[in-house]
């Protein structure tokens, strides 16, 4: 079956019409970094929705948790397709989607562009392919970063190797906007193996722990928690992030607290900083001494150093997602993020005339060797594998 862009539309005037709708001036919290005696960080609770709510420099948080069965021959589930609308399946039936997918679940080849995606998979596996010839396999804590920049066409397929057991697939894909000056940067594709993320943890006085990776931002002393003598500094973003700016302060951490943990996440250096923390794993934490709820996305004052209490029930987890605004007009037509109406249409038309460099592969939803390990060929045929 032909694959269809729903994501694409047919003239320049659908999209200018969508572009005005989502055009929005970024507005910085005017209290994010008051010293107010007594004021709780806990500016605002929420609940999660689908996908999560963002804070500028972030576009777009999504978190997929499927359940798949045990795989067929052609790594999809070993399970019936019907009722499920395949191209467009998001229902989440018997725990699980297809997505876009139409024979292995996942996101066939589709554009960006004036955008990066920050891609953590926790369990089961993506296979990539990309416009400039890149492809890889990763999963198991690995993270793939992707300037979209001027324009790329990637997809990401979520093969199924398990023919005896289920196949469990956890992930996030966040999208960290560009500032205007680098939205018509060159593509650039980074892996972060799971194996070389600096990771950091934290044992109470009555023995509970915090476990952190850092993906992004560099990470201090944890307020005086005193298991990291040294800062720690997280692998390197690609050149044109937003991340790669120090003054962005941008950061990117998970956090995974036993049963009645206690932590203090210390402060961020910068001033101006906003912070998002998504409860997502757990039932009750306390933050700040509020009770929550779990899931919520918590905004907190990101001058201030915050405690945590893990509730004794179970263990929670959390995202934390970081940074300065960009503080600049957005518009956004589905997979394109400028900042006027006027660079949409033009990426409308740079994508019909250019196909953003085309599609190299055979299949818009290619998919790697079922024995294939975690690897990545860069654009001009460089490999990659961890540890190596």
């Amino acid at each position: 079956m032909k694959h269809v862009r729903p994501d694409i539309p047919k003239n320049n005037a659908a999209a200018h019409s969508t572009a005005r709708s989502t055009e929005r001036n970024i507005e910085v919290s005017s209290n994010n970094n008051s010293n107010e005696e007594g004021r709780s960080p806990v500016l605002q609770v929420s609940a999660l929705g689908f996908p999560w709510q963002t804070i500028d420099p972030f576009l777009f948080c999504v978190y997929h948790d499927d359940a798949y069965p045990k795989a067929n021959a052609q790594m999809g589930p070993e399970a019936p397709l019907a009722g499920r609308q395949i191209g467009q399946d998001f229902s989440r039936k018997d725990g699980w989607s297809m997505y876009h997918g139409e024979t292995v679940p996942g996101f066939p080849s589709h554009p960006h562009r004036g955008f990066e995606t920050v891609t953590i998979v926790r369990k089961g596996l993506v296979d990539h392919s990309d416009s400039l010839g890149a492809t890889a396999r990763f999963g198991g804590g690995d993270v793939q970063w992707l300037t979209a920049g001027k324009g790329i066409v990637h997809s990401e397929m979520f093969p199924l190797l398990d023919t005896g057991a289920a196949n469990p697939l956890e992930l996030f894909q966040i999208w960290l906007n560009l500032p205007a000056k680098s939205k018509m940067a060159d593509p650039h594709f980074t892996m972060f193996w799971s194996e070389a993320i600096p990771r950091f943890s934290s044992d109470d006085a009555k023995g509970g722990r915090t476990e952190v990776a850092v993906i992004a931002g560099r990470f201090g002393d944890a307020a005086g928690n005193g298991n990291a003598p040294e800062p720690i500094a997280p692998l390197a973003p690609p050149p044109d992030s937003w991340a790669a700016q120090a003054s962005a302060d941008v950061a990117i951490w998970t956090l995974k607290m036993t049963p009645g943990a206690r932590w203090t996440l210390p402060a961020a250096a910068g001033e101006g900083t906003r912070r998002m923390l998504y409860f997502f794993k757990g039932a009750v934490a306390h933050i700040a001494g509020q009770r929550i709820e779990g899931p919520a996305a918590i905004e907190l004052r990101a001058d201030a150093a915050v405690e945590l209490v893990n509730g004794n029930g179970e263990a929670s987890e959390f995202l934390l997602l970081q940074g300065r605004p960009i503080a600049e007009p957005v518009v956004q037509y589905g997979p394109f993020v400028m900042n006027t109406q006027a660079e949409i249409s033009q990426t409308l038309a740079d994508y019909r005339r250019t196909q953003f460099g085309g599609w190299p592969w055979s299949d818009p939803a290619p998919v790697h060797d079922r024995d294939a390990a975690r690897f990545a060929r860069h654009p001009g045929g460089r490999e990659e594998k961890p540890n190596a």
